[in-house]
């Protein structure tokens, strides 16, 4: 069983998390949005599209916090444990690139946060509780969703927001590698039944998050 301790971080995290500017820091990686500049001004109907298509991609990161911590709590065999601490890591890079441009596009992280955080990671404690291999598959199928939903994004971006396209690249190959790397340690394709019940759950919080 998880102990104590780590409960009470996660929750600390947790708290941290949600607000989307609590202290929270990247790792060494600035963000990509620092390396291009804009050459055009984005008009109020391209910024008002671009920091919500932002906010969904700061609720996945969101969630993405709370099931690697809540997994990562059931985790036994050490490399397991190990690939999510290191993608915990890289995720919260994602959590406070998408939280910088969305407080640049003069708009706000989603007033859902606690929800969607408490959410997943009750899902991330019902996984982990049912072993590595399983919790591997589910991180697996997850960034294979992700990264389709990166790719969407990446054309429904203005043309001349560069920033947040930069963001999102850097945030898809990301993705795939934690992808491959939860294959190379066991990882399986999960029941068509249960990808359907990802994507439809999937399709619900970009639907919210994009307004609220």
């Amino acid at each position: 069983m998880p102990n104590l301790d780590k409960f009470i971080a996660n929750f600390d995290s947790f708290l941290r998390i949600i607000t989307g500017n609590s202290g929270l820091t990247s790792t060494f990686r600035p963000s990509p949005a620092l390396r291009v500049t804009n050459k055009n001004s984005l008009n109020l109907e391209e910024q008002y599209h671009s920091a919500n298509l932002m906010r969904i991609n700061h609720v996945g990161e969101v969630c993405a916090q709370a099931l690697y911590n809540s997994q990562g709590c059931f985790a036994q065999d050490e490399k397991v444990i190990q690939q999510f601490r290191e993608a915990a890591i890289e995720e919260q890079d994602h959590l406070v690139w998408t939280a910088e441009r969305i407080r640049e596009l003069g708009s706000h992280v989603s007033l859902l946060n606690p929800i969607w955080y408490a959410g997943s990671y009750l899902i991330g404690i019902l996984v982990g509780s049912l072993g590595d291999k399983h919790s591997l598959s589910f991180v697996l199928e997850t960034e294979l969703q992700v990264e389709a939903h990166l790719d969407a994004h990446l054309q429904k971006l203005p043309l001349n927001d560069l920033k947040s396209r930069a963001i999102i690249e850097q945030m898809h190959n990301d993705e795939i590698l934690h992808g491959r790397r939860a294959q190379a340690l066991g990882a399986i394709e999960l029941p068509n039944l249960v990808r359907k019940i990802m994507q439809t759950m999937s399709k619900v919080m970009i639907k919210v998050s994009y307004h609220i």
